[in-house]
Order: structure tokens, then C-alpha cells, then sequence
């Protein structure tokens, strides 16, 4: 039986790739930051389901689960290691606490580095386990392309994360395995229905607080327009299965709208957005 690794198993996106590859199949270790969600999640997926709980910035637990799941496979390789576990923290580059946004890349970008090199050897690196060479799948963004204006840690994180997998996926040919990207637009995910917690009263002097207060609301429609997160559970199943796959999956539920976007020149999009956002100096 494959066996895979998901990271931010309890909602949205890792929970849907969780449940599609289970369905297909695969053995499942999903990691989740509470002994609740952990005991929710076996009672949903059954046995073939195992809970790892750790939060991704904790060097000392993903090591440990490491062991675990090295301990569990046996001597056999792991067939993937799913990289989703994310968060997104709004605010402008100008008055954005320096703490948040080491926030932002601690848990988007450092988070995969460390579980890239706990799980990484059991993908195959380590020569003394048996069997074919795993993927790694990077759950990146349109946003790792594309800078999106006071969400500028979550985008910076995300064109990290971009750019990491890129120089990992070289770095990995030397054992074979593969690094995989799939970057979706809007989802129907917690990420974004948790925006309307987001405190931003801090900011109610600023001159971005009426562009924020837009940003927020545009974040609240993604999480009820955006794609099923079963529909990025296929991609990441194709990623992780697929003889020759993509090294760059895209998914959206409007390409057309980034596709213009991609062909327009930079100062025309910026201007679109700006008006949008009323991200204009006044007269």
C-alpha cells in the first residue's frame, strides 16, 4: 500500500487530499495541530487514516513524527509528501507588525523546509529503504506569481515557496524524486472564511483601512466562490500518480481572468487593482 504524507490534514485542501487519496487507495498520514482534530480525523477515515499531531514550525515534533512514520513504513520508501499546511496574514508592507509577517513565513515557507528534511530521506534519499522513489507536492498559490497588495506576506510566501520547490526540484533529481507544484486560485477553504476574525481595528488611523476592509470582504467571497477543494484533491492525486507529470499545476476557477492578467502589461494591472482597492492618492 502507498502510503503519503499530508500536511494541515484537519480542514479544506488537506482534508479533501486526505479523503481522495484514502478513496484511491493510499495509506495516510495527516498532520493537525489538535488532539481533537487527530481523534475527529480517525473517527472520519478509519484505519488506514493515521494522525500525526505537530505544527509544521515545530522542529522537535515533526522530527518525532518522522520517527513514527519511518517506524510504520517498515523499510519501504513513502510514496509522497504533501506540503499544504498554510495560513495567509493580511495587512500592508508599511504597518504590518514585523513579528506577523515572520509569522507568515515561518509557517508558509520555514514549515516546509522542516518537514521536507525530516520526510525528504523516506521519499528515497535514504538508500537503505525499499521500494519506488516519492514525490513531493508544494501546495503553492496563483499567488506565488502574482503579488497581491496588502496581502504582500501571504503573496512574498508564496513566491518563496515557488521558487524553493524550483531549486528543490533539481537539487532532488540526484535520487530521482520528483517536486511537483500546484498553485490554486480561490478555494472554498477555511483560509479564507477565517477573515472575518481577522482583527484589523488596529489599523482604523491608517490610510489603508478602507482598501483592507475591501481586501477582507473580497476574502470572505472567495471562501464561498471559489473551486470545491476536491477539485484540488484530483490535481495533487494526478501530481503524486501521473507518469510524467506537470512540474507546475495551475487550477482556478475564472483562468480566464488570469490569463488576461498574466498577458497585460505590469502598469495596467496595477492601476485595475488600484482602482479596484481604492488604492488611489486622492487629488
Amino acid at each position: 500500500m502507498r502510503s503519503v504524507v499530508i500536511t494541515g490534514a484537519s480542514t479544506g485542501i488537506g482534508w479533501a487530499c486526505a479523503k481522495y487519496l484514502l478513496d484511491k487507495g493510499f495509506r495516510v498520514f495527516g498532520s493537525v495541530r489538535k488532539q481533537a482534530d487527530a481523534d475527529r480525523l480517525r473517527g472520519e477515515f478509519g484505519q488506514n487514516f493515521t494522525p500525526l499531531i505537530f505544527d509544521v514550525t515545530d522542529e522537535a515534533a515533526v522530527l518525532a513524527a518522522g520517527r513514527e512514520v519511518r517506524g510504520a513504513l517498515n523499510g519501504e520508501t513513502l510514496a509522497g509528501l504533501v506540503n499544504n499546511a498554510g495560513i495567509a496574514v493580511p495587512g500592508p508592507v508599511l504597518e504590518l507588525a514585523a513579528d506577523e509577517f515572520r509569522r507568515q513565513m515561518n509557517v508558509n515557507v520555514i514549515g516546509p523546509i522542516i518537514t521536507t528534511q525530516v520526510f525528504g530521506p523516506l521519499l528515497g534519499a535514504d538508500p537503505a529503504l525499499k521500494g519506488p522513489k516519492g514525490r513531493i507536492v508544494m501546495m503553492s498559490s496563483v499567488a506565488g506569481r502574482n503579488g497581491n497588495p496588502l496581502l504582500s506576506a501571504y503573496s512574498a510566501s508564496k513566491h518563496a515557496l515557488d521558487g524553493l520547490a524550483e531549486s528543490l526540484r533539481r537539487e532532488m533529481m540526484l535520487f530521482g524524486i520528483d517536486v511537483i507544484i500546484v498553485a490554486p486560485g480561490a478555494v472554498k477553504t477555511p483560509i479564507w472564511g477565517k477573515a472575518e476574525e481577522v482583527d484589523i481595528s488596529s489599523y482604523q488611523n491608517s490610510p489603508f483601512y478602507p482598501a483592507l476592509q475591501k481586501i477582507r470582504k473580497f476574502m470572505l467571497q472567495l471562501g464561498e466562490t471559489g473551486l470545491p477543494a476536491e477539485n484540488i484533491a484530483e490535481c495533487v492525486f494526478a501530481a503524486l500518480t501521473t507518469a510524467n507529470p506537470k512540474v507546475r499545476y495551475q487550477i482556478t476557477p475564472d483562468p480566464m481572468r488570469h490569463l488576461i492578467t498574466a498577458i497585460l502589461p505590469k502598469r495596467t494591472v496595477d492601476k485595475i487593482i488600484a482602482k479596484r482597492l481604492g488604492l488611489v492618492p486622492s487629488a
